[in-house]
């Protein structure tokens, strides 16, 4: 088993990890050393994301949003995701998606057009109003708790790129092998604190793997606003 990141090969840590703090203290310190900019934007993708991006954003004193990618399910089974899509319209089908039962042209804007439209009302119920965070001319950690196939990851890195983001880090505790080389292909840098193999699902790593319900996301998400503007907070009290 190996870790990514600066420096190459690193010691990893023991699996599993107790919990998403557990696993979000220890990549908030590897990010540490990372020369991750001071104006950095912080990018969790709901929902297991979004616990572990806050902690990085309050450990690195960095801005938190969300980016929500909602996977593109195959006919009949949408479970199975062939892609995904972001609420800024970004889409990404898998290269092998148009050989599965039912997959045409037809299918996929039909799909597509569903789940951006899921994405964006997810966003703004998330956001409780507030404006998103911009990412043009700044470096994004894209963040999740896990990675197995990577569709969504891959999205929301199309996504900010094509919104003006300058450098681009995958930050997650454990992905699959195949799907982490593939992220650091399309993202300026991927770290990841373990690649475990086989890996079979990111709960697995986890001794504790609690659901993230919607409305646990937009509290972290209205705490880390206030915390960012301490003045808006004391006027609201």
């Amino acid at each position: 088993m190996d870790a990514g990141g600066p420096g190459g090969r690193l010691s990893a840590p023991p699996l599993p990890f107790r919990d998403r703090a557990h696993a979000a203290g220890l990549l908030a310190d590897r990010l540490a050393g990372a020369g991750i900019e001071s104006d950095a934007l912080v990018l969790a993708i709901p929902r297991g994301g979004v616990p572990i991006g806050a902690e990085i954003a309050r450990r690195l004193g960095l801005e938190l949003d969300v980016i929500v990618a909602h996977k593109l399910g195959a006919p009949g089974n949408p479970e199975f995701a062939i892609g995904a899509a972001t609420a800024d319209g970004t889409v990404l089908v898998e290269p092998w998606a148009r050989g599965e039962p039912g997959v045409d042209d037809a299918y996929l804007r039909v799909e597509a057009d569903e789940q951006i439209a899921r994405a964006r009302a997810r966003e703004e119920l998330l956001r409780r109003g507030r404006p998103p965070a911009g990412p043009a001319g700044r470096a994004v950690v894209v963040v999740d708790d896990g990675i197995a196939t990577g569709a969504t990851v891959r999205a929301a890195i199309q996504a900010v790129r094509a919104q003006g983001a300058g450098r681009v880090i995958v930050a997650t505790p454990v992905a699959a092998r195949e799907s982490a080389e593939r992220l650091r292909r399309e993202a300026d840098e991927v770290i990841v604190l373990a690649t475990p193999d086989p890996f079979f699902a990111v709960g697995l790593w986890y001794q504790r793997f609690d659901a993230v319900e919607d409305r646990e996301i937009a509290a972290i998400l209205a705490a880390a606003s206030r915390e960012r503007r301490p003045g808006e907070a004391a006027e609201s009290s």
